[in-house]
């Protein structure tokens, strides 16, 4: 009796009820059940109604290895080519901006008195930090004007030889924030604060130097001036810090983000840049880190397909 009720598992004892015959297949059907040795469906070393799991199921993900980044390293003269390019566009696209100083002056009298209306902090109490030693001010005005291209420069430089996924990414993700930095420089020309009278800043790099501006922010052919948001000295440094952290597994390594905190120091106590032009750094980075997949990022494994009315997978199979 116990051998024709469905669905116990074990092994049927020996005798005449333990009858088999062939099934449509030609595999041997019990005759109790219609379903072969096993009553619950299953296949020996099978899943239910006879599908096989998938490969891979109920395995835990693998943790990302510390090579991740160690891909095929792209060719050379191509990427010199590419982030020449992007150096030259950086450099010479500002100056396109150049012209529209009342407009430049107008909207910086906006963005200072909207900080004021935030209640942001004073660039002035910035400044009065650098101002105490004339050394300190001098070393601002140094990293101002000789750590900025170098330091990117170093930073791809790296990656290109120990990380060559992490330097296509980070390529490409400062690409489309140099990209979008110098659209919105023509949609919003901004006069930087040592040029406002109603701030009470000091142009630092011009009283104590050393300065990498023209006397005559109008007639200066080397830079564009009036193209203060968003700052690309700190977006680049912020990329810089982030692309190290990514590439590297060292326990220091939040460290890098010493190199975007000190730009922002310096960038706002030299009168540079307000602080509205960091935050605006910042928010292309984050849609520019959005809209680049980085290495080593999992991606939603396709749907399986499955005949209409068949059981659901076990869980964990589409891990």
């Amino acid at each position: 009796m116990a051998a024709g009720i469905r669905g116990i598992r074990g092994p049927r004892p020996a005798g005449p009820e333990a009858t088999y015959a062939p099934g449509p297949a030609g595999q041997d059907v019990g005759e109790g059940d219609g379903r072969g040795e096993r009553g619950d469906g299953r296949e020996p070393g099978g899943s239910p109604g006879g599908r096989e799991a998938p490969e891979g199921a109920g395995k835990a993900p693998e943790p990302r290895s510390p090579r991740a980044g160690r891909g095929p390293r792209p060719s050379l003269p191509r990427e010199l080519l590419l982030v020449t390019a992007l150096f030259l566009v950086y450099k010479f696209g500002r100056l396109f901006a150049n012209g529209h100083e009342t407009r430049a002056f107008r909207n910086a009298d906006r963005v200072w008195d909207a900080e004021r209306a935030l209640r942001l902090p004073s660039e002035e109490t910035v400044q009065h930090l650098l101002l105490h030693g004339e050394p300190l001010v001098r070393a601002a005005n140094t990293y101002y004007a000789a750590v900025h291209f170098p330091a990117t420069i170093a930073f791809l430089v790296w990656l290109y030889l120990r990380r060559p996924a992490h330097y296509l990414w980070s390529r490409r993700v400062l690409a489309l924030l140099t990209g979008a930095a110098l659209a919105l420089h023509l949609l919003m020309p901004l006069a930087p604060p040592r040029m406002l009278a109603a701030t009470g800043l000091i142009d630092t790099a011009r009283v104590y130097g050393p300065s990498v501006y023209g006397a005559v922010p109008e007639t200066d052919s080397m830079a564009n001036q009036f193209a203060a948001m968003p700052s690309l000295h700190f977006g680049w440094a912020l990329m810089v810090a982030i692309g190290l952290i990514a590439a590297t597994r060292s326990r220091l390594r939040v460290l890098w983000l010493l190199h975007p905190l000190f730009t922002l120091l310096v960038i706002v106590g030299t009168a540079n840049h307000y602080w509205f032009d960091a935050l605006a750094a910042t928010a292309l980075l984050g849609l520019a880190l959005l809209a680049v997949r980085a290495p080593g990022r999992r991606t939603a494994p396709p749907p399986v397909h499955r005949p209409f009315g068949t059981a659901p997978l076990p869980v964990g199979a589409l891990r």
